[in-house]
């Protein structure tokens, strides 16, 4: 563990998709042990983390989940008279399980919240290829009637928080997704979604040329 990673004990949310830090998650919630879940974060620091299931699903337990999540925070949260809950969270910052405790309530685990991570070589003009490239693919998808993203795509000046910005933007798999969440460095994070958005330009142009 380095020196800015801290240890905690956290109540976990499997999901099947990945949410990235600086991402917008709205959440549906609906099960009694989320309910719970939800209950207990917003009367403490409003705080709990995101997972992806590797297989599996997340109502009733009984999946199989990835390591390497991201911490959410609760910014907007409101009950239906029938006692759902209706929850804005933002990504705050990458975590590993370190060990996944019970799920009775709700599942909880120990785990270990990440620094931002480097960004070694992560100049602007790889986040202006990124984000030219990200403009073109959602356009892409927008004329062929595909559910995407806005396509005036702006990301922040620091390449970190872009990296996380972008991918999260990105019209790609869960598990592109994943792998992703778990690069360390940046601007290994802004190369890597700049292949995978190459390799859907192709794709794209392929349907919108009817071949």
């Amino acid at each position: 563990m380095g020196p800015n990673e801290i240890v905690t004990e956290l109540p976990m949310f499997p999901l099947g998709s990945v949410l990235f830090p600086h991402a917008v998650l709205p959440l549906h919630v609906f099960e009694p042990r989320y309910r719970a879940l939800t209950e207990r974060c917003l009367a403490s620091d409003r705080e709990f983390g995101v997972v992806l299931i590797e297989r599996g699903h997340e109502v009733g337990g009984g999946d199989a989940r990835f390591d390497m999540g991201t911490v959410a925070r609760i910014v907007q949260a409101a009950q239906t008279d029938d006692g759902r809950w209706l929850l804005v969270n933002v990504g705050m910052q990458r975590l590993r399980v370190l060990e996944w405790l019970d799920d009775d309530p709700y599942p909880l685990a120990r785990v270990e919240r990440l620094a931002p991570g480097e960004c070694v070589g992560a100049t602007p003009e790889l986040v202006d290829d990124v984000t030219a490239l990200l403009r073109r693919v959602l356009a892409m998808h927008a004329e062929l009637g595909d559910p995407v993203a806005p396509i005036d795509v702006v990301l922040d000046a620091d390449p970190v928080q872009a990296s996380f910005e972008a991918a999260a933007l990105a019209p790609i798999g869960s598990l592109d997704a994943q792998h992703l969440l778990e690069i360390d460095d940046a601007a290994a994070r802004l190369t890597r979604l700049h292949s995978m958005l190459e390799e859907e330009r192709e794709v794209l142009e392929l349907r919108l040329s009817g071949d």
